[in-house]
């Protein structure tokens, strides 16, 4: 592991850590994407605090008690993520009105994406039938981690959908990597769902040239996952032998990178000035893919013209000798 490595790392994780708090701050100057319903105020009264309390119905005492990171909610995302709009029990158990919450509902199923959105014409354009499948070919299907599901990754009450927001590829590129990385960089998540030593993410990826800038500016999935036309962003994700590791890959006019990470981007602009990958000029320069068709024209041109010139030059040198000698 290099010192640059290092920084790449945390330069990553600052980035990601900065992300987070513009988008917190955001979310604190401006009006809230979804207004609070009058249930989930109750709810995040005690959901959206560090500590919360309750009256013991036995003995009357009022008790204080921790709330444990798994089951709180930040209400400055939840009112600005895509689900922002529903009520808590909209999706739990109406049941969780009751306080203290009677122990059945702990065992209430929870609905997947699947539920809702599945075979629905609603959502036809995001293809969740597609994503349910590729999700089960994947490393993260249940038939290698028992118990993981579209919540290990997608957070229901914080998740936004970036890839169609037309932020900034910086932006959606820490944002998604921050899912990956909430495990994979975390052994306190990553031990909850798997048995097994964390891998050290910048070891493993030390054959990467100028790992820090890739780190920032390529998504996990865009090497660790199997594209799909149909859908925005692949799931089908591929064991870590089956990653990408050819530079030529990415780095050409045939990207796969433009069916992944810039798919969205480019479909409105693609070739618009000629470049073989307008989409992503304005943000990244992607050796070997930012190429513009009348440059390579103009490269030939001029270098069939020096060519030329100097044929020319050598022919009226030899001309000229050969008259001295004669």
């Amino acid at each position: 592991m290099t010192k640059f490595s290092r920084i790449g790392f945390c330069t990553l994780k600052g980035g990601i850590f900065l992300v987070f708090l513009a988008l917190s701050l955001a979310g604190l100057t401006q009006e809230p994407k979804h207004p609070l319903s009058d249930d989930s105020r109750v709810c995040l009264e005690c959901h959206g605090s560090m500590r919360y309390s309750f009256t013991d119905p036995s003995t009357g005492d009022v008790v204080s008690m921790k709330m444990y990171e798994e089951i709180r909610i930040d209400t400055v995302r939840y009112t600005n993520a895509t689900h922002g709009g529903f009520s808590c029990t909209d999706c739990h158990s109406p049941d969780y009105a009751v306080h203290p919450h009677p122990i059945e509902v702990k065992f209430e199923p929870l609905y997947q994406c699947f539920d809702c959105h599945g075979n629905n014409d609603v959502f036809a354009d995001f293809h969740f039938e597609t994503i349910h499948d590729e999700f089960q070919m994947s490393v993260h299907g249940n038939h290698l981690i028992e118990n993981f599901s579209c919540w290990s990754c997608h957070n229901p009450h914080t998740y936004v959908n970036t890839a169609r927001k037309g932020g900034t590829i910086t932006d959606v590129v820490a944002y998604n990597n921050s899912m990956c990385l909430g495990c994979h960089g975390d052994i306190s998540h990553y031990a909850v769902l798997i048995e097994g030593q964390l891998t050290n993410m910048l070891s493993k990826h030390e054959w990467l040239p100028n790992q820090s800038l890739h780190f920032r500016k390529v998504r996990c999935i865009d090497c660790h996952a199997a594209t799909n036309d149909s859908i925005l962003v692949a799931h089908h994700v591929l064991p870590a032998n089956e990653a990408v590791k050819n530079c030529v890959d990415c780095h050409s006019t045939n990207s796969i990178l433009f069916a992944s990470l810039y798919k969205h981007q480019i479909i409105e602009r693609r070739n618009k000035f000629g470049f073989f990958n307008a989409a992503i000029t304005s943000e990244a320069y992607l050796i070997g893919g930012n190429r513009n068709y009348f440059f390579n024209i103009a490269s030939i041109v001029i270098f069939g013209l020096v060519l030329v010139g100097i044929a020319i030059h050598a022919s009226l040198r030899y001309i000229h000798y050969r008259r001295r000698r004669s």
